[in-house]
């Protein structure tokens, strides 16, 4: 519940980074959640330099309306 109210977004899960696909300026991050499909968030690769998030992390997953953010926690 504090998550919730710390992030601002209901929907949380936890997954584990899959894939990062990185343009030259943004990426995408596909993590695999404990379901039937994968989640993919795209960000800017000075936010993802920001998180250090890479593949095999375990990141929580908040979606708010049509954003998905990643938590490195």
């Amino acid at each position: 519940m504090e998550d919730r109210m710390k992030y601002g977004a209901r929907n949380n899960v936890v997954g584990k980074v899959a894939e990062i696909k990185k343009g030259s300026l943004m990426c995408q991050v596909k993590v695999s959640v404990d379901g039937p499909i994968d989640i993919t968030a795209v960000m800017t690769l000075d936010t993802l330099a920001d998180l250090d998030v890479k593949k095999g992390d375990t990141v929580r997953v908040l979606a708010k309306a049509v954003n998905v953010i990643l938590v490195r926690e």
